[in-house]
């Protein structure tokens, strides 16, 4: 197990080296990475895991877990209304594209912006639970530090690219802990794998749903300063591991890495592991930021060769620990309405509360699989969907 180390890495010199050599992205390191038991919370692998990183996405569980905590306090429920702001809806893509004054079920936006990734809905999150964005990035923080994560700063709740927001591989395990220990009943949106709106069909990014034995969320993410991030999870046998995967070249060699991790994980037992997540040392300084590696001419180019490639590999990704995902994907309908009260409810509503519908108490069943008899421009092939819009 390798210890931090808190000096910069080079990636734009790994770049190089595979377009010189005419590799592919998936040839060249990964960022910092960390795979934790998440019952002990027992440090099973670790690279440079505390060195600070743009989050990206993966910010959006930051999100999901101060709104079930609001939910699980009698603060909100399933049913409160979210409200799209001017705000909300002037978010960049990714983003459901809905118009300012759209009301939705609290439930049905936090499938929305698991799965799509969507920035307009996250924000629309934050200002229902919190009445203005700046109130719920507050919270945001205020959890954070609450929650240990010293390498972590957020300035929005959806993980645009803004100066001050970044986090660590460490401190996104810790946040995953958290909402795996503190909510089961709702592991099933982390691990959704598709949601439908009115004819779109939308599939989550994380291409390990569906093909690693046992894989059950969490979040991906991607901007240009971040590379291919992912925070993911699985259970097998009633245990469940957890890895992070921060700056991969692709979302490629993400997936390929994170499986590695989490299989490696499982066969780690953490009885014989004595470094805890909380031992792990805090770094300091900005982010490190890949944009000049990750948003190159070059680089795309080469996701897209790799892309190309996929398609004739025996295994997906490349990697032994994955299947083909050779049925659509469990898909979950979302859509506008359905809120308790919503009608005339004006934006910029604070929480909340008391409207009727029951915290589940264990994982919900997924609905019945929706049958596609043309797959939609949405569905991925055995490499998964790549998207290439900031902050996926």
């Amino acid at each position: 197990m390798r210890m931090p180390f808190f000096g910069l890495r080079a990636p734009t010199a790994g770049l190089a080296v595979f377009l010189v050599l005419g590799l592919a992205p998936a040839d060249v390191a990964a960022g910092p990475s960390i795979s934790v038991d998440v019952a002990t919370g027992k440090v099973l692998s670790q690279d440079n895991a505390s060195q600070r990183w743009y989050p990206a996405s993966t910010t959006k569980l930051m999100t999901a877990y101060l709104a079930l905590r609001d939910i699980a306090a009698g603060r909100a429920s399933l049913d409160t209304p979210v409200v799209v702001s001017r705000l909300a809806a002037a978010q960049a893509p990714g983003k459901m594209g809905y118009p300012a004054g759209s009301v939705m079920r609290l439930d049905k936006a936090l499938r929305m912006m698991l799965v799509k990734s969507a920035n307009d809905i996250a924000v629309a999150i934050g200002e229902t639970l919190a009445g203005s964005n700046e109130a719920f990035v507050a919270r945001m923080n205020t959890e954070a530090a609450r929650l240990g994560m010293a390498d972590t700063h957020f300035v929005n709740p959806n993980g645009l690219p803004g100066p001050g927001q970044y986090s660590s591989a460490k401190d996104l395990a810790m946040l995953g802990i958290a909402i795996r220990r503190e909510f089961p009943a709702f592991t099933n949106y982390f691990s959704t794998e598709a949601i439908r709106a009115g004819d779109a069909t939308m599939v989550n990014g994380n291409g390990l749903l569906g093909r690693f034995n046992g894989a059950d969320g969490m979040k991906t993410g991607y901007i240009c300063a971040s590379g291919f991030n992912l925070v993911s999870s699985a259970t097998r046998n009633g245990r469940t591991v957890l890895a992070v995967v921060l700056g991969a070249e692709g979302p490629i060699s993400r997936e390929r890495d994170s499986a590695r991790l989490l299989e490696e994980a499982f066969r780690v037992d953490p009885a014989k592991v004595t470094l805890e997540i909380g031992q792990l040392p805090t770094s300091s300084g900005p982010p490190f930021d890949i944009s000049d590696t990750i948003c190159s001419d070059a680089a795309r180019t080469a996701r897209a060769n790799e892309r190309q490639l996929e398609n004739n590999r025996e295994q997906p990704f490349g990697s032994p620990y994955l299947t083909a995902l050779d049925r659509d994907p469990v898909t979950y309908p979302v859509e506008l309405g359905n809120a308790a009260g919503a009608r005339g409810v004006a934006p910029g509503i604070a929480a909340i509360a008391g409207y009727g519908i029951p915290i589940p108490t264990w994982r919900p069943e997924p609905p019945a699989q929706t049958a596609t008899g043309d797959a939609p421009a949405t569905t991925p092939d055995r490499g998964g969907r790549v998207v290439e819009t900031q902050a996926q």
